[in-house]
C-alpha cells in the first residue's frame, strides 16, 4: 500500500516536471504537443475508486494549468478522462479484473493497452482542444490539432511504457 502511494507521487511529481519544463515547449509544426502527464490517469490501479481517481485526475490538471497558466482547460478535461475511465477500461478489458492491477502492456497485452490508451487521450484532447477553442469555426484546423497531438502522446506514452516494461523484465 504505502509502495503504491509512494510510487503514484513520483509518477506525478515526474510526470508534471517532465510536462511544464520540456513537453510544454514542444509544438511539432505548431501543431501537435504531447501531453505525457496523462501516463498517471492512465496507470492508476483499476480497483481505484471513482472519487479517487476524479480527484486525482483533477489535481493534476490543475497543478498543469497553474504551472502552464491555461486558467482551468486541463483541469476539466482531466476531471472528464478521470470520470469515464473506469467505463473505457471495462469496455475493452471486461470487468472481472483484479483490483490492485494497473493497466499496462503486461496486465491488458499490447493491443488492449493501446486501444485504451488511445480511446483515453482522444478524448481528452476532444475535451480540452473543444475547451482552448471554444468553437468550431476552424473545424479541420482543431481536427488537425486534436489527432496530431494524440498521435504524439500515444507514441510517446507507448514508449514510456515499452521502457517501463523493459526495466520490470530487468529487474526480474
Amino acid at each position: 500500500m504505502i509502495n503504491n502511494i509512494l510510487r503514484g507521487l513520483i509518477y506525478f511529481v515526474v510526470l508534471v516536471l517532465i510536462q511544464v519544463l520540456i513537453l510544454n515547449n514542444i509544438h511539432f509544426l505548431r501543431i501537435a504537443t504531447p501531453f505525457l502527464y496523462l501516463y498517471f490517469i492512465l496507470k492508476m490501479a483499476v480497483g481505484t475508486s471513482r472519487m479517487n481517481v476524479i480527484f486525482l485526475s483533477f489535481l493534476i490538471g490543475l497543478v498543469i494549468d497553474m504551472f502552464s497558466n491555461t486558467s482551468g482547460m486541463h483541469a476539466a478535461a482531466c476531471t472528464f478522462v478521470g470520470f469515464i475511465r473506469q467505463w473505457l477500461i471495462f469496455f475493452f478489458m471486461g470487468k472481472d479484473l483484479p483490483e490492485d492491477m494497473s493497466p499496462s502492456y503486461r496486465t491488458f497485452g499490447y493491443g488492449g493497452f493501446l486501444r485504451y490508451t488511445s480511446a483515453f487521450v482522444v478524448i481528452h484532447h476532444i475535451a480540452l482542444f473543444a475547451i482552448e477553442s471554444l468553437t468550431f469555426f476552424d473545424s479541420l484546423f482543431l481536427a488537425i490539432r486534436i489527432g496530431a497531438s494524440a498521435i504524439t502522446t500515444i507514441l510517446l506514452i507507448s514508449a514510456i511504457e515499452a521502457l517501463n516494461i523493459g526495466v520490470q523484465k530487468g529487474g526480474d
